[in-house]
């Protein structure tokens, strides 16, 4: 996957590759300040994707899902602009999430901010958000639902 069109649309991954470059294909086609929630049960795929983000985004580092920091920030390389991943699978209510500063990450218009569990949050989440529904339809595929909401 090169590009990207920025549409709701649905997308099949055959593999985590495939999954990972669609990451990368996201990241190239937002604009820097956009927050993308994404949606999946366990192991659906969202943190290979958020490693095709941060890939799409010139980070070379390596990206793991930040389950007990909830948030990873990372610094994109010759930018001032950085890329936050927050994994909210831990926090209970958007109360909770206010507590720790969840408004600033996803108010910073000099970084991209992706949501693993933004359900927890829906109540705060920005106009705009862009959503992914990721489900798996088996071991390696994955249907992929992007949802712009303008």
């Amino acid at each position: 996957m090169n590009t990207l069109e920025l549409k709701s649309q649905q997308i099949i991954t055959h593999s985590r590759e495939e999954s990972e470059a669609f990451g990368t294909a996201l990241a190239q086609a937002l604009p820097c300040g956009s927050v993308v929630a994404m949606h999946g049960t366990l192991g659906a795929g969202k943190t290979v994707i958020a490693r095709g983000f941060a890939r799409g985004l010139g980070i070379t580092e390596a990206v793991s899902s930040p389950t007990y920091t909830i948030v990873q920030e990372y610094d994109i390389p010759d930018s001032g602009q950085c890329f936050y991943h927050l994994d909210l699978y831990r926090i209970n209510d958007e109360y909770a999430a206010l507590g720790f500063g969840v408004d600033e990450f996803l108010s910073d218009p000099e970084a991209w901010t992706l949501l693993e569990w933004p359900e927890r949050i829906a109540r705060i989440l920005p106009p705009g958000t862009i959503h992914i529904y990721i489900e798996p339809l088996d071991d390696h595929t994955r249907q992929i639902k992007i949802e712009i909401n303008k």
